[in-house]
Order: C-alpha cells, then sequence, then structure tokens
C-alpha cells in the first residue's frame, strides 16, 4: 500500500520519465548549464517559502529537517555556503520534490519531479532572452505540441499600484484583486480610497493587459512613472533577442508573488491542460543580487504530450554469454537467455519483449 500522493512507475512509464529527464539534462548541458546535485534532506527553516507545507522529522539529534520541496532556495542556499561564483554561473537539477499539502496542479501528487535551470550572477535582457528561449526549447525535445510561453511583468504591476500611494495592506488587496482579474473589486477599492484620474484608469486596465504583442503598445499608455516605462522598456528588450518560432502571449496584469519576482516571470501552457507545464522568472535581490530560473514538471509534461513516449529499445534474446557480450559491444540491449533450447527461446522472447534471437549460427527474428 502506497502512501497518499505518491506514486510507483514501472516499465513503459519509467522508460518515458527516464527519457524525458535525459533530453532535458542533454538539452541544458548543451547550452552550458552545470549539474548540481542536492540534499533532499534541509534544515527546517519558518522562513522557507514552503514551510508551512513541507515535510518535517525530527533526528536523533532532536533537530527538526525538512524534505526539499523546491529546488531554487536550495540552491542558492548551497551556493551562499560555499560562496557565491564571480560572474554568470549557470547551473541545472534534476530529481525528486516532496509537499505534505500538494496545489491540485500537481494532481495531489505529494511527490514529483521537477527538471530546471539557474542562471545566477546576471541580470539583463540578454540574460532573460536565453532563459525564454531555453524554456521553449525545453518543450520542444519533451514533445509537447502546440504549447505556448505566457509571460508577465509584475514589476510593472507592483510600479503602477505604488504609483496610487496607497497604504501597504490596500496595496496589497489591489494586487490580488488584480491578479483575480476582479474588476468589480477593484473599483470598489479605488472608490473607496478616492483614487481617481490617469491613476485610477491605469489601475482598472492592467486586467485587461492580455493578448499579443499589441498590449505592450496599451501598457506605454498606462506607464504612470519612469520605473513602469523602464520595465516595458526591458521586456521589449528581451523580445528583441529573441528567435522567430516561439509562441508568446503577454498577460502584463499577473502579479503572483510582485514582492519575489523583480522583472518578468513566464509559464508554459499546452492546449486542453488548465496548468502550467513551466514556470520561472527574474527574482534580482530576494536571495542573491542577480538571479532567475525555471522549473519543470515532469509529471505535467508527460501528460502535455498526450502519450507517454514509446522509446523501448530493440532487445536481443542471447543464447550464450559469449553471444551477449559480442551484441553488447555493438551497441544493442541484449538479454541472456534462461531457455535451453530455440522454441523455448522464442517463448521466452516474446515475454521479455525481445525481438531477435541470437543464436550461434545466426540472428532471428522472434515469431509472433
Amino acid at each position: 500500500m502506497r502512501p497518499e500522493g505518491t506514486r510507483t512507475y514501472l516499465g513503459d512509464e519509467a522508460r518515458a520519465r527516464e527519457a524525458c529527464v535525459r533530453r532535458l539534462s542533454e538539452l541544458f548541458a548543451a547550452w552550458g548549464y552545470e549539474p548540481v546535485e542536492l540534499s533532499a534532506l534541509e534544515p527546517f527553516d519558518p522562513a522557507h517559502p514552503n514551510a508551512e507545507r513541507a515535510f518535517k522529522l525530527v533526528d536523533r539529534t532532536g533537530d527538526v529537517l525538512m524534505l526539499r520541496s523546491e529546488f531554487t532556495t536550495a540552491l542558492i542556499r548551497a551556493l551562499l555556503a560555499e560562496g557565491l561564483p564571480k560572474g554568470p554561473a549557470r547551473f541545472r537539477y534534476a530529481g525528486p520534490l516532496w509537499l505534505r499539502e500538494a496545489p491540485s496542479e500537481l494532481g495531489r501528487l505529494r511527490e514529483f519531479v521537477q527538471v530546471g535551470v539557474e542562471l545566477v550572477g546576471v541580470s539583463s535582457p540578454a540574460a532573460d532572452a536565453e532563459l525564454l528561449e531555453l524554456a521553449w526549447a525545453a518543450l520542444e525535445v519533451a514533445g509537447v505540441e502546440g504549447a505556448v510561453l505566457e509571460v508577465g511583468l509584475p514589476s510593472f504591476v507592483r510600479d503602477t499600484l505604488e504609483a496610487a500611494r496607497l497604504p501597504a495592506e490596500v496595496t496589497e488587496r489591489l494586487r490580488r484583486a488584480v491578479d483575480k482579474k476582479a474588476v468589480p473589486e477593484l473599483v470598489e477599492l479605488l472608490e473607496a480610497h478616492g483614487v481617481k484620474g490617469r491613476i485610477r484608469e491605469a489601475v482598472l486596465a492592467l486586467p485587461d493587459l492580455f493578448g499579443g504583442r499589441e498590449v505592450l503598445e496599451e501598457a506605454r499608455a498606462h506607464a504612470l512613472s519612469e520605473r513602469a516605462k523602464l520595465d516595458l522598456e526591458w521586456l521589449e528588450a528581451v523580445l528583441a533577442r529573441l528567435p522567430a518560432g516561439i509562441r508568446l502571449v503577454f498577460d502584463l496584469g499577473m502579479a503572483r508573488r510582485y514582492d519575489y519576482y523583480s522583472g518578468l516571470t513566464f509559464r508554459a501552457f499546452a492546449p486542453a491542460l488548465g496548468f502550467p507545464l513551466l514556470g520561472g522568472g527574474r527574482y534580482d535581490g530576494a536571495m542573491v543580487p542577480f538571479a532567475a530560473g525555471f522549473a519543470l514538471g515532469l509529471e505535467r509534461l508527460l501528460e502535455a504530450a498526450g502519450k507517454l513516449r514509446r522509446e523501448r529499445p530493440v532487445r536481443y534474446l542471447a543464447q550464450t554469454p559469449e553471444l551477449a557480450r559480442r551484441l553488447r559491444a555493438e551497441g544493442k540491449v541484449v538479454l541472456l537467455a534462461h531457455a535451453e533450447d530455440e522454441l523455448g527461446m522464442h517463448e521466452e522472447a516474446r515475454a521479455v519483449g525481445a525481438r531477435f534471437l541470437a543464436l550461434p549460427d545466426g540472428v532471428r527474428e522472434v515469431e509472433p
């Protein structure tokens, strides 16, 4: 009996998961991202972003530990302990995470796998463009069709709301209403606090800044400060560096965690799936001066692909160890037969999914 929110993967499922992680890791390595291995156990920290949802345990010394629940914090803390690298540094990771209370978009899984990258030590439109292009390439190698990258700019929302010069509590209520696209709630809050004129118009426009590149022009018309204008100029500079073919939509009213993200954010969606396949963004100053990254959910990627990639290699069933060794040296997948004669080998091959028999007098295809 398995614990709630966990799964066991065998056969084709396990092979598909392994192949997807391998393809992503090879892609990230080709872009210069170095591998890191992080402990699954961390000291419990009440300030951790997932502290309330993490699995906690007590070791024999009485110290409270927690299972790793996300990679970014673990990686950045490891870098801080070892000393931050000088200049741009690229890291990639892959592995399981655990949450005591998993969100619905994870299918209520409490154990799941993420694959991702972090680009530390640089903050520029070129760095953000690199991550967006790499995220798109990751969706392609994972076999996701019809995906789209949704780009947000929480800094633009923050700078627009701060122009109203309202108390922090009211600003936070406005942020939540903008993120939910709750226009009636926005109207009520603005009227209750006497916000009028151009500021009121700009705040009410935020939930509708969704669509293609045309929303950038509309956003410029509502930029209330130099900082808001600089936010949009940064985004334009990022877009100018992207190659053709990347499908983008913009949600400039997306305001989740805008106290954490310092610049653009992005998510990926696939047709008929209402949850993101990946998420990331720039978080300068949150833990280190300059950093950005993204993570992909393995379970979501495979679901978005529509079917598991059946990548079972061609198998041979060899009659002798010598034949098996020779064929393995040629790069073939070879199982050693336990049947004593050719007839029995045919039966064994069908049972184990081998397509060919390797016999002393040659190779024969297995009879259906």
